[in-house]
């Protein structure tokens, strides 16, 4: 990495670059750099001999009708209330670099924008809202922030002057360098904040916040993203079409990951993430053998051998942030052995079951009912359940199948992997499901090494098979069926891809 990056940010709105001409603010060096003072003469240089790269005419972000929609709902909720709704901040990963930025869920639903330290802001005005955005303008050429600032477009590149900004996005944008001091010295209204994204805009308005009242607001936004617009549908459907070529990618390079270990098939699938969309939609579970029963595996460290299976739960987040949340189980080697297609197959029979109770009008309960009583039906009849002291009704009513099923059957998709996570409850797992919602059915069996209470066998097999179904006006859609699922279908598919 080099050099004699500047850790100061410069103090002055949009340079010439970018817009508006500011006063000249000197931008401090760093420490220990190897450059001394910036002579008069180097300064001077930089300043001048820079074409005029302002864009003209764009478009607005597809995104931008459906995101101004989205802000028309937020304002029929909270009449007469200021609304703010930060997009985050960067965080140090080790000294002068950063991890990389990712903007909050709530921010870019409303504002189809990804940019950090970035503020949606709704003021109240005559029963409904004013929405302005507070952005970063281009860094200043006069006083050499944009060389010699560590957030200076040389360092980082060229972002949106606020001008550009505004057309691609619908709405007025501002210095977000100033959006502390003007919120603050604004008339006093009940004020609302999405909490942890922003600590200096919570310190700034502090004394106008109530935790309470923030954490409704949190559980609404939640709540706004449950049924996806056309839009939203149309990224999710690209976010798994890229996740089956990242599958595709992985089985093909198979060979390579017996040589290394599940790391080889963690970079694999990444490098399909970072080629087709932004990046992983969170981080992929690459577990080969025993590690297949740790629910979240990802170490990703260990071998990949011949004769056992891998569980890889991974998927592609696009460019605007929507993800999927795929999983397959498969033969290392290419094919099942007889426990492990039988163990394969009880869980295929309960994704069916689940998959088949996805339609509008049902419970969200119903998928992880129905998937649930079909595992429960295999471990009463494999006998790991005592089918003289229990029937699968009872077995269901005191839970016995999760010794090895752990988890829910599903959750919602869309932004968040697990999204709509803070909605209400009346509105998620006990609500009737409606066309538009997006949610994964993943049943799975796993059975730990150190289980004395299944046949030695059995212990360090684990089984998840996941699909993302999308609720139709008149049933389901499996949104990641280019995957296959079958376990005579999953065998040919890797030989063809295998030779």
């Amino acid at each position: 990495m080099t050099e004699d990056r500047s850790p100061a940010a410069a103090e002055n709105p949009e340079g010439a670059a970018g817009g508006d001409q500011a006063e000249e603010q000197p931008v401090k060096g760093r420490k220990n750099g190897l450059y001394g003072e910036v002579s008069d003469e180097l300064a001077d240089s930089m300043k001048s001999g820079w074409a005029d790269t302002e864009l003209r005419g764009l478009e607005p972000v597809a995104q931008a009708p459906y995101a101004a929609e989205r802000r028309a709902r937020l304002s029929a909720a909270f009449p007469g209330e200021r609304l703010v709704i930060p997009a985050g901040n960067l965080r140090t990963r080790a000294n002068d670099t950063e991890y990389s930025f990712r903007a909050a869920s709530e921010y870019v639903h409303l504002t189809g924008d990804q940019t950090e330290d970035a503020v949606l802001v709704a003021e109240p005005v005559d029963g409904g809202h004013e929405f302005s955005l507070y952005l970063l303008p281009r860094s200043n050429r006069e006083n050499g922030e944009f060389w010699l600032d560590g957030n200076g477009e040389l360092w980082v590149g060229r972002r949106h002057s606020l001008t550009e900004a505004e057309q691609l996005l619908g709405l007025p944008c501002r210095d977000v360098r100033k959006a502390a001091e003007e919120l603050a010295a604004a008339p006093a209204a009940p004020t609302r904040i999405v909490r942890t994204y922003d600590a200096g805009l919570e310190a700034a308005l502090a004394e106008v916040l109530d935790e309470d009242r923030d954490e409704e607001f949190k559980t609404f936004l939640s709540g706004l993203r449950l049924v996806k617009d056309d839009w939203e549908i149309t990224q999710l459907r690209a976010a798994c079409d890229a996740t089956v070529n990242g599958f595709t990618d992985v089985v093909r390079e198979l060979g390579q990951a017996v040589a290394t270990s599940e790391r080889w098939i963690e970079g694999t699938f990444w490098r399909r993430a970072r080629v087709e969309g932004n990046d992983i939609g969170y981080g992929s579970i690459c577990a080969a053998g025993p590690h297949a029963t740790t629910l979240h595996w990802v170490r990703n460290d260990g071998d990949v051998r011949p004769g056992e299976l891998l569980l890889l739960d991974a998927g592609v987040e696009t460019h605007t942030l929507y993800t999927a949340d795929v999983t397959r189980t498969l033969p290392i080697n290419g094919r099942f052995n007889a426990l492990q297609r039988k163990i394969y197959e009880a869980v295929y029979d309960a994704q069916e079951a689940g998959i088949a109770a996805v339609r509008p009008g049902g419970r969200f309960r119903d998928f992880h009912d129905a998937s649930q009583r079909v595992l429960a039906e295999r471990l009463l009849a494999w006998g790991l359940l005592d089918a003289s002291v229990y029937d699968v009704e009872k077995v269901l009513e005191l839970g016995l199948q999760r010794r090895w099923t752990l988890h829910g059957t599903g959750h919602m998709l869309g932004l968040d992997v697990h999204d709509c996570a803070q909605a209400r409850r009346e509105q998620y797992v006990d609500a009737l499901l409606e066309p538009g919602m997006c949610l994964t059915v993943e049943p799975g069996l796993y059975f730990q090494l150190d289980d004395l209470t299944v046949p030695e066998e059995y212990r360090g097999i684990g089984v998840r098979i996941e699909d993302d179904i999308l609720v139709t006006a008149d049933g389901n859609e499996n949104l990641s069926a280019g995957l296959p699922r079958r376990a005579d279908e999953v065998e040919a598919w890797m030989a063809r891809l295998t030779g």
